[in-house]
């Protein structure tokens, strides 16, 4: 488990040896700091604990302490030990604590405790190997005696607890109480359930007492624990380097400021760093195509690998770089602990559209991937604000939009600088994300009106310390990021890329003879273009990039692939030396203007900014929400939404 709620939000499994012939499966449970539950990711822990998750079952319990804040990670350890769980204490940052002058017993704290305490430092893989022996030590100590109960449980509802034991044997005094808590969330039967709900009612069992008695007795004891095995100085006495910037980062005017030069610079730098090797790219799959439409014979097979699969391939590879410099900026501020600033930063600004400041870890994650983006809104306690955060989290950028960005904005906005230290095209980026960042606030504001829960709303954050970023795990982010996008996204748009093909190569009107532009306007793919053309004309598109909408439903990424493959097609052996960048500059409408200019552009990019085009997007909030009903309304507002910020963009530019 590890320190911070919101680092997790669902289970996430692996496996290690332990010994020779003890192989464990590792089971990373969200964070949380007591047994009582507020939030979905705190109900995955404590039904794991409880028992109650059919799919797993807790053998043991690794217990990730930090040291430097012990007295409140204490409470949950405590609870742990009286569920009569094995249980593990790992004990980090213990060179945090160092720095603020703590110093911790620790083997007296295993005598407190009753339970083996290890220091670890992951970060360093310091400590691991130690902890590995103590818990397979553990594990061949299953069956020996339980440490005592951390505090009298049983004295806190005798009667009701010998009852509960009477329904189910086995189970301690402390399982009993959480029974008598929660029992309408365990999937018990319904006479246990029945038994239950009598004994509550006969020893008139209240919740909110017992639950207060607990914590109280189990301070106290913490308390006196710290005091034999805990040495801390005077907190006036020091102030910690990390406290010095946050007067600075969370400052209500400089923070603001800071704020945005770090947006400003990411996007700059997604862009600035990105450019060589995404030329380079570019350039090869032109010159590859080239060589191989002059090499291969012409037939179906040479036209399908060069305009359809190598194009398709084109389509994904060159985005690569962008992908994994957005993530590796990303981590970067995660790692250093100021993404945590931004969700305390902007609490006050949430508050007035109708969320809070844990909105802002789910909508920043959304401008990587708005599926685990949406997950980590479990995070929220208050309902209608967890609603609120997943109905607008798809307005926020994603990595799949950027590909999108990049193309249209190498077409339409010239490269140039703006004061002479400004790049105009990312500038423009920077301006399409803050823009689906304020329509969410906008959305936000309007829908809070019609959600109609009242639930008190409250902001607790533990802010972690400022540390240098873990350049490995940068790097490891930024590999596994390249490497999903082209397995997964990249699977996606190379089917779709292969059955555009066909679709653009055959058709009811498709000839050998004749040009190659007619013969796309003869095919499928042309005549479903021509179909919907009526309705995207007011925006300024043509039917080519209708089909490209179309075929973005599955996921924005695919709308490159598309335009890849149609435009191979079309230019035929003459398209084979050329970028994609220069096959989409030069098409030409009907009347011979060129098709991608700026009103166009610009319509483009603010119909992918606001649009709802991701099917994986749809079936998480269907997940989330447990119904279809909030999937639906975010494809009606975010469609509509689209279509008229578009249509009023390329009226007034045109």
């Amino acid at each position: 488990m590890g320190n911070f709620p919101g680092v997790t939000v669902d289970k996430k499994s692996g496996s290690t040896n332990l010994a020779h012939d003890v192989h464990a499966t590792i089971i990373d449970l969200p964070g949380t700091y007591s047994l009582y539950p507020k939030r979905a990711d705190e109900w995955v822990t404590y039904k794991v604990l409880l028992n109650q998750d059919p799919a797993v079952r807790a053998d043991m319990v690794i217990l990730l302490v930090d040291a430097s804040n012990l007295k409140r990670n204490l409470l949950f350890c405590s609870q742990i030990i009286d569920l009569k769980i094995p249980v593990v204490v790992a004990l980090t940052m213990m060179d945090i604590a160092g720095k603020k002058g703590i110093e911790i017993d620790v083997e007296g704290l295993e005598r407190e405790l009753g339970i083996p305490v290890v220091i670890v430092n992951p970060r360093k893989n310091k400590g691991i190997p130690q902890l590995k022996k103590i818990v397979e030590w553990r594990t061949r100590q299953m069956h020996q005696a339980q440490p005592r109960d951390f505090i009298p449980n049983h004295a806190l509802a005798a009667g009701a607890i010998k009852d509960v034991q009477a329904l189910f044997p086995h189970v301690s005094d402390y399982t009993a109480i959480h029974y008598l808590i929660n029992h309408e969330h365990f999937n018990f039967k319904p006479s246990l359930q029945t038994g239950v709900e009598r004994i509550e009612s006969a020893h008139q069992f209240n919740h909110t007492r017992i639950q207060a008695d607990e914590i109280l007795q189990r301070y106290s004891r913490i308390k006196t624990i710290m005091q034999h095995t805990v040495s801390e100085p005077d907190p006036l006495q020091k102030t910690l380097f990390t406290e010095r910037l946050d007067k600075l980062f969370l400052d209500r005017t400089w923070g603001y400021i800071i704020l945005l030069v770090v947006l400003f610079l990411l996007f700059q730098s997604v862009f600035w760093l990105a450019q060589f090797p995404m030329d380079a790219i570019d350039w090869s799959f032109s010159r590859i195509g080239g060589w191989l439409g002059a090499t291969l014979p012409a037939a179906w097979w040479s036209n399908l690998l060069v305009n359809g699969l190598l194009a398709g391939l084109s389509g994904i590879l060159v985005f690569v770089p962008q992908i994994m410099i957005l993530f590796g900026l990303i981590t970067i501020l995660e790692d250093t602990g100021y993404m945590a600033r931004i969700s305390f930063l902007t609490d006050k600004l949430m508050r007035k559209v109708g969320l809070n400041g844990k909105s802002v870890m789910p909508m920043i994650s959304g401008f990587a991937c708005a599926v685990p983006a949406i997950m980590s809104a479990r995070n929220i306690e208050n309902k209608k604000e967890r609603l609120l955060t997943i109905l607008i989290t798809p307005l926020m950028s994603c990595s799949a939009r950027l590909p999108v960005y990049t193309i249209l904005i190498g077409l339409v906005i010239p490269r140039k600088d703006v004061l002479g230290i400004f790049g105009l095209q990312g500038l423009v980026m920077m301006g399409l994300y803050m823009l689906g960042l304020v329509m969410a606030m906008i959305v936000s504001y309007v829908a809070k009106w019609f959600i109609r829960l009242k639930e008190k709303s409250f902001f607790i954050l533990e802010l972690p310390i400022y540390r240098a970023p873990r350049w490995n795990n940068i790097v490891v982010t930024m590999i596994n990021k390249a490497r999903i996008f082209v397995t997964d996204a990249g699977k996606v748009i190379i089917v779709i890329s292969l059955i555009l093909w066909a679709l653009s190569s055959f058709g009811p009107g498709v000839s050998t003879a004749g040009n190659s532009s007619a013969k796309l306007e003869r095919s499928y793919a042309g005549h479903l273009g021509k179909v919907i053309e009526p309705v995207i004309r007011p925006l300024g598109y043509d039917w080519k990039i209708g089909i490209a909408l179309i075929t973005s439903f599955a996921a924005r990424e695919v709308f490159v692939g598309t335009m890849a493959t149609l435009y191979s097609v079309e230019g035929g052996k003459d398209a084979d030396r050329q970028t994609l960048r220069e096959r989409m500059a030069s098409a030409k409408r009907e009347d011979g203007t060129p098709v991608y200019t700026l009103a166009t552009g610009v319509s483009l990019m603010i119909f992918y900014v606001l649009a709802m085009q991701c099917m994986s997007t749809l079936a998480v909030v269907r997940r989330e929400t447990r119904s279809w009903k909030w999937p639906i309304i975010q494809v009606i507002y975010m469609t509509g939404l689209a279509y008229l910020a578009s249509f009023i963009a390329y009226q007034l530019l045109k």
